[in-house]
């Protein structure tokens, strides 16, 4: 968002400029001999935004036009070899209220680059450009191609062999399937159709997990993993089972820090509910099962399937259908910026439900992406309101067992 006068000719300098810059958002798919290569293209002199003026409509229609028009470009398909990836679009609401939609293929994005680096550096190329001044910011040492070159070589060393094994064993014997209380049978072919349900944690409720948190030594992502974990359990009544994450682990080097790619990798947790423990002692498990899990998520998902032994069935993702991720607070950007977590939808849902969280000032902003052949709304709605409940008890006593946790 930009709040106050734009100049749009200087924002759509600041975008080819970063286009400029990350060689990710200049790269093509085509395949050769029937393997998928990178084509990266060389910098355009200028990338057209196109301008959408929302002035003359009623002032209470714009935001939903304007949701409109991001959700019509979400749900555009990308041609993964004529490109592009990444599409801008300019929408001004009024003369002060500005909103700059970005649509991306997620082969070429992750929430690091959607959260903090593209909004920072456009932010700071924007008031740079605006003063006459050149672009203060500091060529990047590699591009996105040399981090895919350094993870070919990675996987031919002993620590990948070694984390290869950590994940052999840790996923034998046979995993289980979640027996999720789905509204609909499981699709003879799954469809990857996917909604939205945007919600709220309130920040009281997040302080009292962030208190008890900080006494369990704990993270807030472990006590709301482990509280949807024990809320998967009094739907299931499974005591094995194995909830994914998404992993920034290829952003681990320095290098990277500040590159726009894709650096996540999907990692499995499988959590032992098995002899009604304290919530508690869930916690620690959970701490424990994270935390090795984060010393071995350098090796790419694909791996980690083969070495368990699966591929993905048509009416099955494998290893797990439900992910839950909380991301950090997101960069101050400076007097006149801000940033939306919009209700645009795709589409499409990658897994069975994703509970994408993120850190606010005032709580958690969070988006439930399901899929509607396997899930009513209603069933959604639900269920992210029997999550608080539960949360809310847990952070009151600790040691309630999981048969004493309500939802």
């Amino acid at each position: 968002h930009r709040h106050g006068t734009l100049d749009s000719r200087v924002l759509e300098r600041s975008f080819t400029e970063i286009i400029r810059r990350h060689e990710a958002w200049r790269t093509t798919f085509d395949t050769v001999d029937g393997q998928p290569v990178q084509v990266i293209h060389p910098p355009p002199a200028t990338v057209p935004l196109p301008l959408v003026n929302l002035q003359e409509m009623p002032s209470l229609e714009r935001e939903a036009e304007a949701l409109r028009l991001a959700t019509e470009d979400a749900r555009r398909p990308f041609d993964l070899k004529k490109g592009p990836l990444v599409r801008a679009k300019l929408i001004t609401l009024s003369e002060n209220e500005h909103r700059l939609t970005l649509t991306m293929h997620q082969s070429v994005t992750d929430g690091v680059t959607v959260d903090t680096v593209f909004p920072t550096e456009l932010a700071t190329l924007y008031e740079a450009f605006s003063a006459g001044k050149p672009s203060p910011l500091a060529d990047l040492p590699i591009q996105y191609a040399d981090y895919a070159y350094w993870q070919r070589q990675w996987v031919q060393t002993e620590a990948f062999a070694s984390q290869l094994a950590y994940w052999r064993d840790r996923l034998m014997p046979a995993l289980p399937a979640l027996r999720w209380p789905a509204d609909g049978s499981r699709l003879a072919s799954s469809t990857y159709r996917g909604a939205i349900r945007p919600f709220t944690i309130p920040n009281q409720l997040v302080q009292r997990l962030n208190a008890m948190s900080r006494g369990e030594n704990v993270t807030l992502f472990m006590s709301l993993l482990a509280g949807f974990s024990a809320l998967l359990y009094h739907y299931t009544d499974q005591e094995d089972m194995v909830v994914g994450t998404l992993a920034p682990s290829g952003r681990k080097r320095s290098e990277v820090q500040n590159l726009i790619g894709y650096f996540l990798n999907p990692v499995p947790l499988r959590m032992n509910l098995s002899g009604n423990p304290t919530f508690r002692e869930l916690l620690r498990q959970v701490r424990d099962v994270v935390l090795e899990a984060i010393a071995n998520d350098d090796v790419p998902f694909e791996y980690v399937l083969a070495k368990a032994g699966l591929s993905p069935k048509p009416n099955r993702r494998p290893l797990f259908e439900v992910v839950v991720s909380l991301a950090p607070a997101t960069p101050d950007l400076g007097t006149g910026w801000s940033q939306t977590f919009m209700d645009v939808e795709s589409g499409g849902a990658r897994w069975g439900l994703y509970l994408e969280l993120g850190e606010r000032p005032n709580g958690l902003l969070g988006r439930a992406q399901y899929n509607p052949d396997m899930f009513e709304a209603t069933t959604i709605e639900r269920t992210l309101q029997e999550w608080q409940v539960l949360l809310e008890a847990a952070a009151s006593n600790p040691e309630l067992r999981l048969s004493e946790l309500p939802c």
